[in-house]
Parts: C-alpha cells; sequence; structure tokens
C-alpha cells in the first residue's frame, strides 16, 4: 500500500457499521466482507466491525464458520444504543470472553446511571452523551471515569435520527469545545459519510475534514463560536490545504482525540478522501 505522508491521520478511522441504520446489512454479510477489508485496499483505515450487543450469539456463529478468523480473530466492539439497558450489553460480553475467534475490543452504550456496570469486563468503554446538561453530567461523570483510571472514550452522534435532531454547527462546536475542555477523547456516529460539509440527499450532513481541522483548532484552545466556523466551511480545497499542512505531531495529537467514528458506508468516506488526494492505495496507481 502506498500512502501519503499524512495518511496517519486516517489510520483505522473508520469504524464499520454496516449492520446500522441506514445501511442495516445482515449480519453475515457484514462479517463477511467486513473480513475482507481486511486485506483490500484501504484495511490501515478501518477499525473494527460494530455489532449489536443482541447479535452476539450469532456473531460467533459467523466467525467460527470462516477459516479467516483462526488466522487473526474477528476485531468487533459491541453496541447497545442510547436509551437501553446495560445488562445485555454486560451478558454480550461475558458470552464473548473466551471465544478465539471474536476479540472485542470496546464496549458502547449511551450514558445514564448504569453505564458503570461495563467497567468491570475490563475492556475499553465508549459512553454516548447528549444535549445540554445530560451532556455536560456525562462528561463529568466519564471524566471522573478516567480519573479513577478506567479506559472510558466518549461518544457523540453527528447525524440525525427519529428521536435526535442533526445536531448543527454550533451544536456540535459546543461538544467538540467541551470534550476538549474535559481532556477526554471522543468517537462519533451517524452522518460523517463525507469529507467535507455540505448538502446530500437534500440533507445537511458534516464533513470529515470539518471535523479533523475543528479538533486541531479546539485543542489549540479556538473556542465553540470559532469551531462552529470551520465546521461550516464548505470548500474542499481550502479544507484539503489546511489538512495537509498538518505536521505529523499535530495529527498525531488529533487523533489521541478524535478516536474513530462508526459509518455504515464505510468505504463512502475513504473513496472521497482518496478522490482528494488525501490517502493513496495500490489501486490508485494499477
Amino acid at each position: 500500500m502506498s500512502r501519503t505522508p499524512f495518511a496517519p491521520l486516517f489510520d483505522r478511522l473508520v469504524d464499520d457499521a454496516a449492520v446500522f441504520p441506514p445501511g442495516l446489512a445482515p449480519l453475515d454479510e457484514a462479517v463477511r466482507e467486513h473480513l475482507d477489508r481486511r486485506t483490500g485496499p484501504y484495511a490501515v483505515h478501518i477499525g473494527p466491525l460494530l455489532v449489536p450487543a443482541a447479535s452476539a450469539g450469532e456473531l460467533a456463529a459467523f466467525a467460527a464458520t470462516d477459516p479467516r478468523t483462526a488466522q487473526a480473530p474477528l476485531e468487533v466492539s459491541l453496541v447497545v444504543r442510547p436509551g437501553s439497558p446495560a445488562r445485555p450489553l454486560v451478558d454480550a460480553l461475558a458470552s464473548l470472553r473466551d471465544d478465539e475467534r471474536v476479540l472485542v475490543t470496546a464496549a458502547e452504550l449511551g450514558w445514564s446511571p448504569e453505564w458503570r456496570q461495563v467497567l468491570d469486563a475490563g475492556i475499553p468503554v465508549v459512553v454516548e452523551v447528549g444535549l445540554g446538561d445530560d451532556q455536560a453530567r456525562g462528561l463529568d461523570d466519564i471524566a471522573a471515569a478516567v480519573d479513577e483510571q478506567h479506559d472510558v472514550t466518549a461518544k457523540f452522534r453527528t447525524g440525525s435520527t427519529p428521536t435526535w435532531p442533526w445536531p448543527d454547527e454550533a451544536t456540535l462546536g459546543g461538544f467538540l469545545d467541551a470534550v476538549v475542555l474535559h481532556g477526554l477523547p471522543f468517537k462519533l456516529t451517524g452522518g460523517l459519510h463525507h469529507s467535507v460539509r455540505g448538502i446530500h440527499g437534500g440533507e445537511p450532513m458534516h464533513g470529515l475534514l470539518n471535523v479533523l481541522l475543528a479538533t486541531h483548532e479546539a485543542l489549540g484552545g479556538a473556542e465553540a463560536h470559532d469551531l462552529a466556523g470551520i465546521l461550516a466551511r464548505h470548500h474542499a480545497e481550502v479544507l484539503v490545504t489546511a489538512v495537509s499542512s498538518l505536521s505529523t505531531g499535530d495529527a498525531e495529537q488529533v487523533r489521541e482525540s478524535f478516536t474513530a467514528y462508526g459509518c455504515c458506508g464505510v468505504l463512502d468516506p475513504l473513496t472521497e478522501l482518496e478522490a482528494l488526494g488525501l490517502i493513496t492505495t495500490e489501486e490508485s496507481h494499477a
């Protein structure tokens, strides 16, 4: 694989959320295609497969029948959606603890009074926070857990759902400002299908490059209103130039903060990044 000098900014950036809306791929198909991608041209940029905790048994069966998992286990992060109880996630983690074909890299759930049950599993935990006072309390709670030496990452949703309105640039900028001020790593989910902020399918969507640059500026002390301005930029050339100018140290710092994001169309942002010249593969030169 041939890569640009700043490609580490994009290493293991996109978690494979193929089974979640709007993709809704069948789990057997998602497992097979994820394993295919482990040796594909974008492998270095793709993180674990995201799987609903309720599907842990089915996941184990599919992994057991694919010979590729005997050579290297299938990396997954188990997920329950915000508002769901934590117990099914705890049970799913226990059921896969000794599975040699599946490696659970993280557990993801919404912030609630019972989320700390998952800490006993001894694996990294990702906690999705909401808006307003709930967000503030959630980030305070996550920060307290980190102070207690737990491996916990905050999570925020960038796309709309039937129960979650699209967070505009001021809302997302406010989250980035708050999470960086708390000194917490964060993950994003939903809605980052494209490299640059714009209207797609008639709906506004945030851009991956915008978020990377806003994270860099937040780490440098920029405030929420400044971050909102970066998130609102629509000009690809300006964003590409700015991202290309980040030093290796800058890129490492950004990725220590912005750890990953889940995307159901896992290759969509990667093919756009390739088209913009930010990542390259051997196939690019064929």
